[in-house]
């Protein structure tokens, strides 16, 4: 079972999931980064200054300047701009990864399928490849 699992590492398999890991795991910070500091501004801007990141329910039914304080105090809340930015990098992150994905797809060299006939050297029909006598001119096949 050692040697079966040594294997498994040495293959690739798992140095390959664990790079894609911490690729998607970079990846996700700079998309988070792109939507809190590039996109959600200029889109706040266009809705009436709305700072997205800091909209908020108190729970406990107090009144609370920002989200800092909110926190601060360590009252339950709805965290809508949170949720809302989360949102939108989500989005952002599932249509990159289908454009790379799509792009890879392209470049990926496309598997031929073997094929199901060929051509009796005979009579020149089509036969199954598994056939061992032509059906038409009963000639033999190699």
């Amino acid at each position: 079972m050692l040697k079966e699992f040594k294997n498994f590492l040495i293959k690739g398999n798992v140095v390959d999931m664990a790079v894609g890991f911490i690729f998607g795991a970079a990846f996700a910070t700079v998309v988070k980064s792109l939507v809190t500091n590039i996109i959600m501004p200029p889109v706040g801007l266009l809705l009436g200054n709305v700072d997205f990141s800091s909209l908020f329910i108190a729970l406990d039914g107090k009144s609370y300047a920002s989200l800092a304080d909110l926190e601060k105090a360590g009252a339950p809340a709805i965290k809508l701009g949170v949720f809302f930015n989360d949102i939108t990098s989500f989005v952002i992150l599932g249509f990159v990864m289908f454009m790379m994905i799509k792009g890879y797809n392209k470049l990926a060299p496309k598997e031929v399928a073997a094929p199901a006939t060929k051509i009796c050297p005979e009579c020149s029909m089509s036969i199954p490849v598994t056939a061992k006598k032509c059906p038409h001119c009963i000639s033999i096949q190699e």
